[in-house]
């Protein structure tokens, strides 16, 4: 049995409708499942079942209409769709019918009150949750995120539970809710690894897909990057590899994150204490081999923005090709949300990106393959997560490294490797 609060009782018995009934229900069911005793209030939600992965999302978003549901009880944004309904002239080439259904399922959230942001990289927008915040998050690299860099405080939330929870304002009280399941209880340390290899931007994506693949649903604890000062896209790629790769939902770094100013502050003191992986150079190696098959031949896409790329990572770019022109047979597409895309614009940014003939995707990520059915051959990409996902997604093979990789690999249409 779960204790419930006197509202949750008058959800739960259908005297304020059949919907929130339905809700109520959903989520108490939840909470039996994850062994929960009662339910918190959370204060926001960025949920995933916007996102059309089949009639199933349609006819349940549709039901939300018929049944009058609005998102009004706490702020919910958006997660990404599995197309661009801005770049509907996008070499990208998504089928029409399929675009149809995916704007419709995207389009009824934001007719019932749900901020459109369309982002899977909610933490680059204002006005976000903030330490301490009890939320639910449903996209895998910003619950991660929100867990160890922001400090608040959710589990991941699976399709239609997320609208539960957010129509409800109600989560169950388990797992990275609680202290006890958010301290740590397996240690990586990588000391001996940084004695040969430089803390660089690829670092952080082969350091979250190790920690994705060995931890399981652990929650890690990183030793020997005290006095590091990783920036938030180092964090958001560590986040994103490690979701991706594994189950990875919240993780410290001693000295970094919150929460872990030491490795005594990241551990539950009334635990055994937790097991100590080194992680080697050769461990690094391994996995950016994993992730990077192919390191010479013609390079047909370069694929950006995975998660969505940040106001910095424009600016990066932007320097770097400016006055440059992307081979002929090689497109370069880059994903952000609509939001970080105006800044980019407002900077001159974008402005230099097309004259270099990149091309920029709202809304959506290029993994996706309804939103890039014209990729194939070989792809480079600067993510570990795209890496990972899109050779089982799509028709193609990958090769990875830095921006700089990409940037060279797109001018000169072939890959470029110096990582």
């Amino acid at each position: 049995m779960i204790e419930l609060s006197p509202e949750d009782q008058r959800r739960a018995d259908g005297r304020d409708g059949a919907l929130l009934q339905f809700m109520q229900r959903l989520v108490n069911q939840a909470a039996l499942a994850f062994g929960a005793d009662r339910l918190i209030d959370v204060s926001f939600a960025h949920i995933d079942a916007c996102h059309f992965n089949g009639q199933a999302h349609r006819d349940f978003a549709r039901w939300l209409v018929n049944e009058g549901a609005r998102f009004d009880r706490v702020p919910t944004w958006t997660n990404t769709l599995p197309v661009s309904l801005l770049n509907n002239h996008s070499r990208a080439k998504a089928d029409p019918d399929f675009v149809a259904r995916a704007r419709e399922v995207g389009e009824i959230y934001a007719q019932l009150g749900c901020e459109p942001v369309y982002t899977c990289a909610p933490y680059q927008l204002p006005d976000g949750p903030q330490r301490g915040d009890h939320i639910v998050g449903s996209e895998s690299n910003a619950v991660a995120f929100y867990n160890a860099v922001v400090g608040a405080k959710t589990l991941k939330y699976g399709d239609f539970l997320d609208v539960a929870c957010a129509l409800t304002g109600r989560a169950p009280f388990a797992g990275l809710h609680t202290e006890q399941g958010r301290a740590g209880s397996l240690i990586f340390d990588v000391s001996k690894a940084l004695h040969h290899r430089p803390i660089d931007e690829t670092f952080y994506h082969l350091l979250g897909a190790l920690l994705g693949r060995r931890a399981g649903s652990q929650v890690p604890v990183v030793l020997g990057m005290e006095g590091v000062r990783p920036s938030p896209d180092n964090l958001k790629a560590l986040c994103a590899a490690g979701a991706a790769t594994g189950g990875l939902a919240h993780f410290h770094i001693v000295g970094v994150t919150q929460d872990a100013a030491t490795l005594g502050q990241a551990l539950n003191p009334n635990q055994q204490p937790a097991e100590v992986i080194d992680l080697g150079e050769e461990d690094f190696a391994e996995t950016f081999t994993a992730l990077s098959p192919i390191r010479s031949g013609p390079v047909s896409m370069v694929a950006l923005g995975t998660p969505h790329f940040s106001p910095a990572e424009f600016e990066q770019l932007a320097d770097q090709l400016k006055d440059r022109q992307i081979a002929p047979n090689t497109a370069v597409l880059v994903s952000t949300s609509r939001f970080v895309g105006e800044i980019a614009r407002e900077a001159g940014h974008l402005e230099v990106l097309a004259r270099a003939g990149v091309e920029v995707l709202f809304d959506t990520c290029t993994y996706f393959s309804p939103a890039v059915t014209a990729a194939s051959g070989t792809v480079m990409t600067n993510s570990a997560k795209w890496a990972f996902y899109a050779p089982g997604m799509l028709p193609v093979s990958v090769a990875f490294g830095s921006l700089e990789d990409c940037v060279e690999s797109a001018v000169r249409g072939e890959v470029t490797c110096r990582t």
